[in-house]
C-alpha cells in the first residue's frame, strides 16, 4: 500500500464480534452495534494525527493522541508520546463500512 485508503480517515469502533483469526474488525462509529460493556476504537486523520481509544475506568473510552505514518512495506505505524510503545498494523480491508487490520508483532 503506497497511500492510505480514502475511507480510513474517520472514527472506527472495534466490532469484536466480527473478528476472525488474527484480524480485528472495526466499523464506523455510527454503526448499529449490539450492546457491550465498552468498545475500543481509533481515529485516523488525513494530516497524520491519530487517536487511540482504549477502555478506561468503568469501561468508558479513553483518548490517547498519537500519529500514524505509512512504512516502506505499506504497514501503518502508530506512534505515541511518552512511554507507550509504537504499534504496527497491516490494513487487510478498508472501505466506508469496514476496517480490518492485523497487528504486526516484531
Amino acid at each position: 500500500m503506497r497511500e492510505p485508503p480514502a475511507g480510513l480517515f474517520r472514527s472506527w469502533i472495534h466490532s469484536y464480534e466480527e473478528d476472525h483469526g488474527d484480524v480485528r474488525v472495526y466499523r464506523p462509529d455510527d454503526h448499529p452495534f449490539p450492546p457491550a460493556r465498552g468498545r475500543r476504537g481509533m481515529e485516523f486523520a488525513a494530516d497524520g494525527a491519530f487517536v487511540d481509544h482504549p477502555l478506561g475506568r468503568g469501561d468508558a473510552p479513553d483518548a490517547v493522541p498519537g500519529h500514524w505514518r505509512l512504512a516502506a512495506d505499506g504497514h501503518v505505524v502508530l506512534t505515541f508520546e511518552g512511554a507507550r510503545p509504537e504499534r504496527e498494523l497491516e490494513i487487510v480491508r478498508c472501505d466506508g463500512a469496514v476496517l480490518e487490520v492485523r497487528r504486526i508483532m516484531r
